[in-house]
C-alpha cells in the first residue's frame, strides 16, 4: 500500500454520513480530529503531506487501482475512473473555466454565515444562484445548435462526461490545498460566531458549492435535452430537479421536525405554500445539510484527501448524470408514447376512456401513467379538439360506461385496443387485472 493512505479497514468501520456531520457541532480543539473518525489523528502532529497539483493523465487507472481507494468509495466507483481514460485529459482553458466557476462561488460563500452553512440554508441561496440566469441559456435549441445532428442519448452522454471531466479538475484544484489544518478547521463551525466562516472552511464550501451546482445544472441540462418541460420558478419542479439531481426520493426530506427553516429564496420560490408544496419548500436546507454532511467524508479521512476528492466528484457527478438520465429519458418515452398514440387513434375520445378505465384496473396510479394521461389528454385536446368534461369528472370510472361507448362505435377498432396494450405497459408487465381487462376489451371490440 502506498505511503499516506488509511487501512483498508477503515471502510468497514467508517462512521455514517450523520456521525461525520457531526464535526461542525463537536469539534472545538485545533488541529485534531475528534474520535467519532476511526483511529483519531492529532493533525498537529500528523501533517498530510504537500500535494501537488493532480495531473490527469493516466491517473484514473493509477488512483483506481489503489485498495484503500476502492474500498472507500460505493459500487463502482473505482471502476468509474477507468473508463474511458481519455476523457480525464484536459487543455489549460479547461482548468482555466473552472477557476473562474470557483473564483465566482468563493465570493457566494465568504458571503455566507457559519449559521447557513451548518443548517444547510447555503444551498437554497446557491440554487437561486446557479439556476437564475443559467436556465434561460441552456435551452434544448442551444443543444441543437451545439450538437447538429446527434440524438438526444449522444448529446446527453457528452454533457455527463464534460462534467465529470470538470469534476475531476475541481477536485485536483482542491485537492492541491487540502492539508490537514483544513480538516481540522471543518470543526471550528462549532465555536464560531454566527458571521464567521473560517478560512478553511471556505475551501471546503468552495469544492461543495461547485459540485452541488455542477450536478444540478447537469440534471437540467438532462432535462431540457429530452425536453422535458421544467419551471424552476414553480416549487414542484425545483424539488423534482433537486430530487433527481442528488438522488432523493419523493417525501424523503420532509420527514422529521424542522427546527430550523431559513427565508427562502424569491427566485427560486415564488407561489403560496400550502400543503406538499410548502413541505417541498422546507425541504431545501434539509437537502444542503445532507450533502454537507456527506462532503465531510473527503476531508474527515486524514491521508486520503488527494485521491479521495477527484474520484468522489467524478463518481458523484457521473452517477448524478446516469440518474437524470434513466429518470428524464423515461419520461421522453412516455411523452413519446403518448405522441404515437394520439397521433394514430382513429378515435381519440374512446381511447382516452380506454386508456383511464386501463390505468385504474388495478386500482393503483403510478407516476408513470399519470404522466402519460396528461399528455394524452394535453395532445388530444391540441390535434383532436378533444376536451372531455364528463371524463374529467369522473371519480371512480364504470367499465359498463366505456363498453357502452365501444358499442356505440362503428368499424374497425384495433387502434383503441393496440393502445390499450401499450397504456398497459407503461409501469411494467401486464398483471393478472390488466390482462383480464384487455381480453374484455378486445371481445367487445371484434364482437360487434
Amino acid at each position: 500500500m502506498r505511503a499516506g493512505f488509511i487501512a483498508p479497514v477503515v471502510p468497514h468501520h467508517a462512521p455514517t454520513a450523520r456521525a461525520l456531520g457531526d464535526v461542525l457541532v463537536r469539534s472545538h480543539q485545533p488541529g485534531h480530529v475528534h474520535s467519532f473518525l476511526p483511529n483519531p489523528v492529532d493533525l498537529a502532529k500528523d501533517r498530510v503531506p504537500d500535494a501537488r497539483i493532480w495531473q490527469p493523465c493516466g491517473a484514473p487507472h493509477h488512483l483506481g487501482g489503489d485498495p484503500a481507494v476502492t474500498e472507500l468509495l460505493p459500487g463502482s466507483a473505482a471502476d468509474a475512473t477507468a473508463d474511458d481514460a481519455d476523457d480525464a485529459a484536459y487543455d489549460a482553458a479547461d482548468r482555466e473555466a473552472v477557476e473562474q466557476e470557483r473564483e465566482r462561488l468563493r465570493e457566494f460563500v465568504k458571503g455566507l454565515s457559519a449559521d447557513e452553512i451548518k443548517s444547510g440554508g447555503w444551498f437554497t441561496k446557491l440554487c437561486a444562484q446557479a439556476l437564475r440566469s443559467y436556465t434561460g441559456k441552456a435551452t434544448w435549441e442551444y443543444f441543437q445548435e451545439k450538437y447538429k445532428g446527434v440524438p438526444a442519448d449522444g448529446v446527453v452522454g457528452q454533457q455527463i462526461k464534460l462534467a465529470a471531466k470538470s469534476a475531476m479538475i475541481e477536485g485536483g484544484i482542491t485537492s492541491s490545498l487540502y492539508t490537514g489544518t483544513i480538516a481540522a478547521t471543518i470543526g471550528s463551525l462549532g465555536g464560531a460566531s454566527p458571521a464567521a466562516v473560517p478560512a478553511g472552511v471556505v475551501t471546503f464550501m468552495v469544492d461543495l458549492t461547485f459540485i452541488t451546482q455542477l450536478q444540478l445544472r447537469l440534471a437540467h441540462d438532462i432535462a431540457v435535452i429530452y425536453r422535458i418541460p421544467l419551471d424552476v420558478d414553480d416549487p414542484e419542479d425545483m424539488m423534482k430537479l433537486v430530487r433527481v439531481a442528488f438522488g432523493i426520493k419523493a417525501g424523503e426530506t420532509a420527514r422529521g421536525s424542522l427546527k430550523f427553516v431559513p427565508a427562502l429564496v424569491r427566485q427560486v420560490i415564488k407561489k403560496i405554500y400550502s400543503g406538499p408544496v410548502l413541505a417541498a419548500a422546507k425541504s431545501l436546507p434539509i437537502i444542503g445539510k445532507h450533502l454537507l454532511q456527506r462532503n465531510i467524508i473527503k476531508f474527515g479521512i486524514p491521508g486520503v484527501g488527494i485521491p479521495l476528492t477527484i474520484l468522489v466528484n467524478r463518481y458523484t457527478t457521473v452517477a448524478a448524470g446516469r440518474h437524470a438520465q434513466s429518470v428524464f429519458r423515461g419520461e421522453a418515452e412516455v411523452i413519446e408514447l403518448a405522441d404515437t398514440l394520439v397521433r394514430r387513434t382513429r378515435h381519440p375520445r374512446l381511447m382516452l376512456w380506454v386508456a383511464w378505465l386501463v390505468i385504474n384496473a388495478d386500482g393503483k396510479i403510478a407516476d408513470t401513467e399519470s404522466l402519460l394521461f396528461r399528455q394524452l389528454t394535453r395532445l388530444a385536446r391540441e390535434r383532436h379538439q378533444v376536451d372531455d368534461e364528463r371524463l374529467a369528472h369522473v371519480v371512480t370510472i364504470d367499465p359498463a360506461d366505456v363498453w357502452e361507448r365501444i358499442d356505440a362505435e362503428s368499424g374497425d377498432l384495433s387502434d383503441v385496443v393496440d393502445a390499450a396494450e401499450r397504456v398497459a405497459t407503461v409501469d411494467g408487465d401486464l398483471n393478472a387485472q390488466e390482462k383480464a381487462l384487455i381480453a374484455e376489451l378486445r371481445y367487445r371490440c371484434e364482437r360487434r
